[in-house]
């Protein structure tokens, strides 16, 4: 099922529901991901709203956290990506992610245009 969303609403909602299943079960992310097949890096942010996942992965993840068809489905939909609104971030962590970029963005980007030619690399199938 290739669905695309237009809006950030319904996941946000889903992962709440998603991290409310994960405590009440005192799961970890990677007692999540057990028997996807996909990295516990992929399956965090894929429930957190930032990738689809495939339909056998998200049956999995359906089932060990007790989720409902409806949920299953939405989690095969490609999200409207992005985690961070607008302005600097305020969560320390985040921020210093953020700070790593203010500092390094420019080294990576000489080198990778260095190394690749003019193109742009992408975040969302890079392995972590």
């Amino acid at each position: 099922m290739i669905q695309s969303q237009t809006s950030q609403h319904s996941r946000l909602a889903l992962t709440e529901v998603i991290l409310l299943a994960k405590a009440r079960k005192d799961l970890s992310f990677a007692q999540i991901t057990e028997g996807t097949g996909l990295s516990e890096a992929f399956v965090t942010a894929a429930l957190l709203g930032q990738h689809p996942l495939p339909k056998p992965a998200a049956s999995v993840v359906g089932e060990t956290l007790g989720l409902d068809a409806d949920a299953v489905a939405l989690l095969q939909t490609v999200p409207m990506r992005g985690s961070i609104e607008n302005g600097v971030p305020t969560d320390p962590t985040v921020y210093r992610f953020y700070e790593m970029l203010q500092v390094y963005g420019t080294t990576l980007k000489a080198l990778v245009h260095e190394k690749f030619g003019d193109g742009i690399i992408s975040a969302i199938n890079f392995k972590l």
